[in-house]
């Protein structure tokens, strides 16, 4: 466990953001600052076919150890951290046998981790917990996961009488700006299936996520003095408001949960000549997905029929789409995973993805990838903790897939 751990006060250290408005894959350099340390890691502990190539991804393999034809089982974390918050100069904090009770993270800034508002804590009293100093994310989104999959490869490493199948490592660029699947290589990777590290509290184990599109919306408008504006002014401010104005309040994140799908707005400009807005939209049904872009699209048509002219553009783009569908005809995966938790002491939480991870667009990409638990809470925020060991419980949860279909049981 203490290998662990520092393994993952390491990781975090490096800066690995990645940048939505950049165009280049990876999004960020330094990126590749991460990806070339690890590299040289599994290099060291024997593993083979390791790459990191032109576009930040690595690739690595556990070679099978048996006769036996056996599936090649791959793990892949994300290498960059969320634009959402700083991530250079992470200063994280451990904090051994919690004891319970409010965690000050920054005391000049009064920031405070409290069970009050993250109630979720109370239930790692007694646990060594990670955790930022209030001024930065934390990163355990996803290099919890990148340490978890480092771990079990020197496990394998430092054990070689253990027999097990091949194993594939992956670590994919920019998952957090929605690109971490453009450019993987799922041939070279040479899984039969996959699992993500990228979840969240110990225990979850998610094969289902949203369907997501992006909307972008102008609305181009007409400016007269306002003092004679009669009949004639078109204030693209007020056009976009009732636009967005018109959508449901109970189909936003704060009223959502669960199955339950939702608009949300990531940001709105306005002036009376020009105003534009970004949205995405979000639902695990197919049919609601579906009636939800059709719903924004009517509105804008509305809106433009009743002033007269298309000063409304609406431009909606797919991004990605439930997994569900491409995972349930082998359904075994997570059947294994399902076991492998319950082996290592753990009651599986098999629930739906409130987003999406690499393993959504992997898996239409022929390359089936549930999503498994990496143990941190409070994702993109200054507020992000890991219990280390949940971590220690998701290293011994995939070596314990590894060995299952090893055993061919």
């Amino acid at each position: 466990m203490q290998k662990l751990t520092e393994r993952f006060l390491r990781y975090v250290k490096t800066d690995t953001q990645s940048d939505p408005e950049s165009t280049t894959c990876p999004s960020t350099n330094k990126q590749f600052n991460l990806a070339l340390a690890l590299k040289e890691e599994l290099i060291q502990m024997g593993m083979t076919k390791v790459e990191v190539d032109e576009n930040g991804y690595l690739y690595a393999t556990i070679p099978s150890n048996i006769k036996a034809k056996v599936p090649a089982i791959g793990f892949i974390a994300h290498l960059d951290t969320s634009p959402d918050l700083d991530g250079a100069n992470v200063k994280p904090n451990l904090i051994k046998e919690y004891p319970g009770g409010d965690i000050v993270l920054n005391e000049d800034e009064n920031i405070v981790l409290s069970p009050g508002e993250f109630p979720e804590l109370n239930k790692y009293i007694g646990q060594d917990i990670i955790t930022t100093d209030g001024k930065t994310l934390l990163g355990a989104d996803d290099k919890a996961g990148i340490a978890e999959i480092m771990q079990m490869a020197q496990y394998f490493a430092e054990n070689p009488e253990i027999k097990h199948g091949a194993v594939k490592i992956a670590f994919t660029p920019d998952e957090e700006i929605g690109r971490g699947a453009d450019l993987f290589n799922v041939k070279k990777f040479g899984a039969d299936f996959a699992y993500t590290l990228d979840g969240g509290e110990v225990g979850e184990l998610e094969y289902e996520n949203f369907n997501a599109a992006s909307a972008k919306i102008t609305v181009k408008g007409k400016n007269v003095h306002p003092g004679e504006a009669k009949g004639k002014m078109v204030n693209a401010s007020l056009i976009l408001t009732r636009l967005i104005g018109s959508l449901p309040v109970s189909e936003t994140p704060r009223y959502t949960e669960g199955y339950e799908g939702f608009f949300h707005v990531i940001q709105m400009k306005g002036q009376v000549e020009l105003s534009s807005a970004e949205l995405i939209i979000r639902d695990h049904d197919d049919e609601k997905f579906a009636e939800k872009k059709e719903r924004l699209q009517k509105l804008a048509n509305e809106l433009n029929k009743e002033y007269g002219g298309d000063y409304i553009t609406l431009e909606l783009k797919d991004t990605y789409y439930n997994m569900r569908k491409m995972v349930e005809p082998h359904m075994h995966i997570v059947e294994s995973a399902k076991r492998a938790m319950e082996e290592v002491g753990l009651k599986p939480k098999i629930k739906p993805i409130r987003g999406g991870t690499d393993g959504a667009r992997l898996s239409y990409m022929g390359l089936p990838t549930p999503n498994i638990f990496a143990g941190g809470h409070n994702f993109h925020s200054k507020y992000e903790f890991v219990p280390v060991q949940s971590m220690d419980k998701a290293v011994e949860t995939i070596i314990r897939i590894i060995l299952i279909y090893a055993e061919g049981e």
